[in-house]
């Protein structure tokens, strides 16, 4: 069990390398975090440690009642993360970032909307935002999952980022990146005119094509 977990926590130190590669956050902002559903443990980055700097071994660990078993300090966002895992049992990994584009629109409080296909790998029309609230705090958790509903995988938070979620780390990571991308894309068409939005029945079909998209996982 031992070696399984530290495979998960070194899991989560590449990702968190690979997003500052990517420039989905600076410095020690955004967190990631996988729910080892089997053992009972969810797997998060610590608090307030560059990712260059962590180690596994300062990787948390806590248990689905929010109790802290080992590693350091878990992100000041883990009340999130456990009421997304305690919420959602379709998710087993989620990831948090301060990216600048998403993060522009949360900062306007306007959702991103269905200008590119490319928002179906989130499984919704468009990336709506939900209320702010102080980051860390039980009401931000509350409001981010209630916001983020029963099916949706990304969403923004006003004022602060956005998470995106997953059945693994890698499709919770690409969800991020590829909404940034269309943030950004979004963004310079904004700047140019006003971008043409594909209609329901449009990104309905989208979402059918995403469901099939890509490499199955393996069971």
């Amino acid at each position: 069990m031992r070696k399984a977990i530290n495979k998960y926590r070194q899991q989560l130190k590449d990702y968190g390398l690979k997003m500052l590669a990517d420039g989905l956050t600076t410095g020690t902002g955004g967190n990631l975090s996988l729910a080892l559903r089997t053992e009972g443990i969810i797997v998060i980055t610590p608090s307030g440690i560059d990712y260059d700097q962590i180690s596994i071994d300062d990787i948390s660990l806590i248990d689905f009642n929010g109790n802290h078993l080992e590693g350091e300090k878990p992100s000041s966002e883990w009340l999130l993360h456990l009421k997304l895992y305690n919420m959602r049992p379709d998710i087993n990994a989620v990831v948090h970032t301060h990216s600048r584009f998403a993060t522009t629109l949360a900062l306007l409080q306007q959702p991103l909307p269905a200008c590119h296909y490319l928002i179906g790998v989130a499984g919704c029309r468009e990336i709506r935002v939900a209320p702010y609230a102080t980051f860390g705090s039980k009401e931000l958790a509350d409001k981010t999952v209630a916001a983020l509903g029963s099916a949706d995988r990304c969403i923004l938070m006003a004022n602060h980022g956005l998470i995106a979620a997953g059945k693994d780390l890698s499709s919770a990571y690409d969800t991020a990146l590829y909404i940034e991308e269309v943030a950004e894309l979004y963004h310079r068409a904004k700047a140019i005119g006003e971008p043409v939005l594909l209609n329901d029945a449009e990104m309905e079909q989208a979402l059918l094509r995403f469901q099939t998209y890509g490499r199955k996982a393996k069971e």
